[in-house]
């Protein structure tokens, strides 16, 4: 992970079993809860990032919102024709 020039601060709420289980790794591993709560928001972010514009795309498409190309145009395009 590449470190910012500054950190943000947050506050979350957990479920007290997940804050549990941090607790149980932190003290396994000696790292700290916050390392392994960075970790993952680094970790699956880009993810989620796709995944919910991905939807709202698809949602603007269905509405014929946005503009959509078939296979065959595609190949044309690109020089991928049979």
């Amino acid at each position: 992970m590449e470190k910012e020039k500054a950190d943000r601060m947050i506050g979350i709420r957990i479920p007290k079993s997940v804050g549990d289980r941090l607790d149980n790794l932190a003290k396994r591993t000696g790292r700290t809860k916050t390392w392994y709560i960075r970790e993952a928001i680094m970790e699956h972010l880009d993810d989620l990032e796709d995944i919910y514009l991905a939807e709202q795309v698809l949602e603007r498409v269905r509405r014929g919102e946005e503009p959509v190309t078939g296979i065959d145009e595609v190949e044309r395009r690109l020089g991928l024709e049979d």
